[in-house]
Parts: C-alpha cells; structure tokens; sequence
C-alpha cells in the first residue's frame, strides 16, 4: 500500500482558498503567492500589486484593513486571475 504525501504549504493554501472560506486572510494570499513565485509592490493606498517577473503577469487587489480577512467578492478576482 502507498502513502500519500503530506500536502505542501502551498497545496494546503490552494486547497483552503478553493473553498473559499470566510476567514482567508491577507497573510495566507501574501504567502501563497509569494510561494508561487509573485513579489508583492506597494501601490498606492491600501493597493497591493503582485507580479510575476517571469510571466509579467499582475494582479492589483487592495489589502483589506482594518480586518486582515478577504471579503468574498475578492475571490471572484482570485479565481479569474
């Protein structure tokens, strides 16, 4: 019999916002984009834009304040990126 591996942190983050749960946080989408090789740049505000150097592909969101949670209609931008 086999067993199956342990998800990766990245797995785990991409398995957890597929469901889109109510309480992601910032701080989870920071670090799973980041693990997915993205760097995050300071727009203006409370604009985020993360970019991936290799594809330029860009995604603007801005960081929710003063919770950390993303509200539900992020996700539909989530998804579609």
């Amino acid at each position: 019999m086999h067993e199956a591996r342990p998800l990766s942190k990245r797995e785990k983050l991409l398995k957890r916002l597929a469901s889109r749960p109510s309480d992601f946080t910032w701080t989870e989408l920071v670090s799973l984009l980041t693990n997915m090789d993205y760097e995050l740049e300071k727009a203006s505000g409370s604009g985020r834009k993360f970019i991936n150097p290799a594809t330029d592909a860009t995604l603007f969101i801005h960081e929710p304040h003063p919770a950390k949670v993303l509200k539900s209609y992020k996700f539909a931008m989530l998804f579609i990126f």
